[in-house]
């Protein structure tokens, strides 16, 4: 038991201990913070705060840092992070205890090689932070951030290294001591812009952990700048809020170590957003550039401020090429189908308007011809939308090359295509039966064909939307007649089972009015009710290649009879989709002995996997089954009992709701027969 609650704490116990020089140093900050705003203690404690806490802050900062990244892939960055901070401090130390104090300080020191150690690792963690995190940026925001970071660059040379040159009077010459005077602004300026570099490459959108980094280089520039103005000034003195500025940074890159850190990928900006970056940022470096005119600036920054303002207008030449990359891209796809890459409606009907145009210049005759699928929606629901979809790209594909040079393919939606062909009309027939084999694909269990309407423009219509409405209902007459000689196949196949067994044909007849009673109290469409109607008459024709010696068996079954049996779906799909068209009849047909549960045949489809017509027809046809007859395996029961056994297998043979709407019909014939035998 002990070792459990051990390990359990041991993830909790490492990570408090791995922040313990972090926390330890926010404690000293605090009681640094204090004595400053406070002066308690007195100048003996304020003496004490000053040579030890505020010394022990970096090292311990630096430790957090390399604790922190130990175990992340952008260790190397924080490793530069902590050394930088460590320059720093070990800069300070030295300062604070072996110059501090002195007669004379020399100039430049030990100690100016530790501050200004901090920058070069700095900028490098900076850089290696970047590298490891980002996914990938786009280049509006490389743009974005150079000119965030040159503005940025520019305000500091003009505000800190103006002063700071100013100090040096008309001493200012090549030395030690100007260059490491120069060295300060010089290095915080660039860590500023480069922060601000870094935001803007981000897109202005943050993780806790990049706020907390950019915040920390942030604050410890800002405070470093802000000393060297005052120190240029004179007016520096030790004790103010401003010596917390360097812990506070510290404190702020030692805890954005410990944040978890994502690979991201930078999103472009939109709308107002796209401008307002480069546009702020362009009035900073026009605003230093009007300055210079009353009050002259160094070189530095008003060569930085015209880089900025350069670089803003390459920024605003490529957005404006973006966005007309983007608005010929929305044309296209307005006027595109987005599946087949054909024209759309709205293509199809700008085509025909100039066409049909009253002062349209002359041209060769055109044929348009619209066409419907036939036979895809059940190809759609029985092999699944991803191949509906790949089969009307094949199809488009087959339109596009069978129109070639000639014209041009369109799309409209759904299963409907369209093309506009140059014609003299002379081979109206030739292109209606050639584009048409375009549009026809057949294979195992499917047959995809296409119904037409064919229009002669201009010498037809005039109009375009008469041009579509007259050839939208040619195609429809010619649907019906193709409907119609599919009626042909359905004749045939009920006069092959009623020829193979007159008791099949009667049981049929009986189902297909219960299926059609079910299926008009369950609201079904008139077109799914047809193809229902068809299903219930032909549901049992796959028992034509079933032995009479196994269906008129009056023992048991062996159970390869059986298996034999129930293959009497399987066969009643082939025969069925033999007929054109008929391929949504033949899946409900395979489907009639499935089981809501998924423990029915040939599939185990379960639920509403099952055809709505299936699922009727099995009701329709158990009840039929019990009641009219005896079997050889099974004596005919009364209604009562065969209703009770179907309301009893609703939720595990039989769909719940088709049960219900079964109930309902047959109380409301045995209450007419009740009404019937009272008049009688």
């Amino acid at each position: 038991m002990a070792s459990a609650v051990e390990s359990a704490y041991s993830p909790r116990l490492r990570v408090a201990w791995s922040r313990l020089p972090l926390a330890v140093a926010c404690v000293l900050v605090g009681i640094v913070a204090l004595q400053i705003l406070t002066g308690v203690g007195g100048h003996a404690f304020g003496a004490f705060c000053e040579r030890w806490l505020y010394e022990a802050v970096p090292p311990l900062t630096a430790l957090s840092c390399v604790i922190g990244g130990a175990r992340r892939p952008e260790r190397l960055a924080w490793w530069c992070v902590g050394l930088a901070i460590l320059s720093w401090g070990a800069g300070d130390i030295y300062y604070t205890f072996a110059l501090e104090g002195g007669a004379s300080i020399p100039y430049p020191s030990l100690a100016d090689a530790g501050y200004l150690g901090f920058y070069p690792l700095a900028y490098a963690g900076l850089v290696l932070l970047v590298r490891s995190t980002s996914a990938g940026f786009v280049r509006t925001l490389w743009l974005d951030s150079l000119i965030a970071g040159l503005t940025v660059a520019a305000l500091g040379a003009s505000l800190v290294l103006q002063v700071v040159l100013h100090s040096l009077g008309d001493s200012f010459g090549i030395s030690a001591a100007v260059v490491t005077n120069l060295a300060y602004p010089l290095a915080d300026t660039v860590l500023i812009a480069a922060v601000f570099a870094v935001v803007s490459l981000g897109g202005w959108k943050l993780t806790r952990g990049w706020l907390q980094l950019v915040a920390g280089f942030a604050v410890f520039g800002l405070a470093d700048s802000t000393y060297l103005f005052r120190a240029a000034k004179g007016t520096y003195v030790f004790g103010t809020l401003l010596d917390l500025g360097w812990l506070v940074g510290m404190l702020l890159l030692a805890a954005s170590a410990f944040e978890p850190w994502k690979r991201v990928r930078a999103v472009a900006l939109e709308r107002r957003r796209v401008l307002l970056v480069p546009m702020l940022f362009a009035f900073v470096a026009l605003t230093l550039e009007g300055f210079d005119h009353f009050l002259r600036l160094n070189s530095l920054a008003l060569t930085l401020a015209s880089l900025a303002l350069a670089v803003v207008i390459l920024r605003m030449g490529l957005t404006f090429d973006e966005y007309l990359r983007v608005l010929s891209g929305v044309r296209h796809d307005a006027v595109t189908d987005p599946l087949t890459g054909l024209g759309n409606r709205r293509a199809l009907l700008s085509e025909l308007e100039r066409i049909l145009a009253p002062h349209a210049p002359t041209s060769p005759s055109r044929l348009l011809l619209l066409f419907d699928l036939d036979g895809f929606k059940s190809y759609n629901d029985r092999f699944g939308h991803p191949a509906g979809d790949a089969l009307l790209v094949r199809l488009g594909d087959r339109l596009r090359a069978a129109i070639a040079d000639r014209g041009a393919a369109y799309r409209l939606g759904g299963d409907e295509f369209c093309a506009i062909v140059a014609s003299d009309g002379s081979d109206r027939s030739q292109l209606r039966r050639r584009l048409g084999d375009s549009l026809t694909e057949s294979g195992e269990g499917f047959a995809i064909g296409a119904s037409a309407g064919t229009v002669f423009l201009p010498d037809e219509v005039d109009d375009a939307t008469i041009a579509l409405r007259l050839a939208d209902r040619r195609m429809y007459q010619e649907k019906t007649v193709r409907r119609a000689r599919q009626g042909d196949g359905h004749e045939a196949l009920l006069g092959v089972l009623e020829a193979r067994d007159p008791r099949l044909a009667a049981h049929t007849s009986l189902v297909t009015e219960l299926s059609e009673a079910i299926a008009r109290e369950l609201g079904v469409a008139a077109g799914e009710l047809r193809t229902l109607r068809m299903t219930a008459e032909l549901h049992d024709i796959g028992k034509v290649a079933v032995p009479d010696a196994i269906l008129d068996k009056p023992d048991s079954l062996t159970p390869e009879e059986w298996e034999l049996v129930r293959q009497h779906t399987v066969a009643g799909e082939r025969i069925v989709t033999r007929v054109p068209g008929f391929e949504e009849v033949g899946e409900a047909i395979r489907a009639t002995h499935e089981r809501w549960d998924g423990t029915g045949y040939p599939d185990g489809l379960r639920g509403d996997e099952i055809p709505r017509a299936a699922r009727i027809v099995a009701v329709a046809d158990a009840f039929e089954a019990m009641t009219t007859g005896d079997r050889p395996y099974r004596a005919q029961t009364t209604i009562a009992a065969a209703t009770a056994e179907i309301e009893a297998c609703a939720g595990t043979q039989f769909d719940p709701q088709v049960v219900g709407a079964f109930l309902t019909v047959l109380e409301r014939k045995q209450r007419r027969r009740g009404v019937l035998a009272a008049v009688g």
